[in-house]
């Protein structure tokens, strides 16, 4: 080798770093995420302080491979841009109905998921299940629907008819008069999730919508302070299939588990390279642990749902618990167990004069 090469797991506590040096050494390194007050990016400082140098000289590494929980924290903190919904007329209320599930069938007192779209706009327009045109697309009020937004600044804009999976030329038509007008972010339903079922299919194209612009402006700004193309060969990013995008092909509705998928592939090459091919993973990070198992093929699902939003894109199968080995976590379940003046334990032993709840 000539260059370096790194692989880095950014997660929501704690950013790990891999790197492989010139020579062929293998070397880590670990910083916390978020740290404003030292540097702006956990991934970019780390690759920085590895090398020893701010400046990244010419042709000096070959890749970048990350997985990021970027769009994650971004969705379950409900802080992705705004988004404007256009959908066939009648069924504005559509994606807020959703499929009507019951997850706590005798609660009384219902609390509904929040919504990520901002604004939602009826369209004239209607295929039949073949593609056919039963009514034609009305140009005029599609075109005033994404004026009246862009001018509220409005730039990311949600584009789901009934049946485009069949026939998409609605959606091309008004996706080219979104980006005529200004629209930054266009996402199309035909293109996100070719799905026949227009809850799965729109549901996905507002997330796509919703995270795509603040997943585009982390990668930009990773690609710029690495500069690809002159001193970085390659930033590839895994996504939530578990398979590596480069990073101009990455997003929203791909990144939702970019992180976790990162674990469920090491775990099995190092079960390959052990000799074990029947696996369970148990990925503690810092914000949440991760859980998954392997029976000699990688098990995926095509319909998911995460912080309430339902998607329909192939996705690792991972069951995620909101409990991570930060700090607090540890000395928590301690005090739930053994009372809160309990002496952290020996493994397989309560601490000493501990008294078991």
């Amino acid at each position: 080798m000539s260059a370096w090469e790194f692989w880095i797991d950014r997660g929501g506590t704690f950013t790990d770093i891999v790197a492989k040096s010139p020579g062929g050494e293998l070397l880590t390194h670990k910083l916390l995420s978020e740290n404003p007050e030292r540097y702006r990016d956990a991934a970019v400082q780390g690759i920085r302080e590895i090398i020893g140098s701010d400046t990244l000289a010419p042709r000096s590494i070959t890749a970048v491979k990350m997985g990021t929980t970027v769009s994650t924290n971004a969705l379950l903190e409900r802080k992705g841009d705004d988004v404007l919904l256009l959908i066939t007329e009648g069924l504005g209320d559509l994606l807020r109905l959703g499929y009507q599930t019951r997850p706590k069938l005798f609660d009384l007192h219902i609390t509904r998921p929040s919504l990520i779209y901002k604004e939602v706009s009826e369209i004239p327009e209607r295929l039949d299940a073949d593609g056919g045109v039963v009514t034609p697309l009305d140009r005029e009020v599609a075109r005033e629907a994404l004026q009246r937004a862009y001018d509220r600044g409005i730039r990311a804009v949600a584009i789901a008819f009934m049946h485009a999976h069949v026939n998409p030329a609605h959606e091309a038509e008004v996706a080219e008069m979104a980006r005529e007008i200004g629209f930054t972010q266009v996402s199309v339903s035909h293109q996100v999730s070719r799905l026949a079922k227009l809850v799965g299919r729109g549901d996905t194209t507002v997330v796509d919508a919703y995270l795509s612009p603040t997943l585009r402006r982390y990668v930009d700004q990773v690609a710029g302070a690495l500069d690809v193309g002159r001193a970085t060969g390659a930033l590839l990013f895994m996504q939530s299939n578990g398979g590596l995008a480069d990073a101009s092909a990455f997003q929203g509705k791909d990144a939702i588990l970019s992180g976790p998928a990162g674990g469920i592939v090491g775990m099995v090459e190092t079960g390959r390279a052990a000799g074990f091919d029947r696996l369970i993973g148990f990925d503690m990070g810092g914000t949440s642990t991760d859980v998954s198992h392997y029976a000699g093929v990688y098990e995926r699902t095509f319909e998911t749902e995460v912080a309430g939003v339902r998607m329909r894109a192939p996705m690792m199968d991972i069951h995620t618990v909101a409990a991570g080995g930060a700090p607090s976590a540890p000395s928590l379940m301690a005090v739930s167990k053994w009372g809160p003046k309990a002496r952290a334990p020996i493994p397989g032993l309560p601490p000493t004069g501990a008294v078991a709840r």
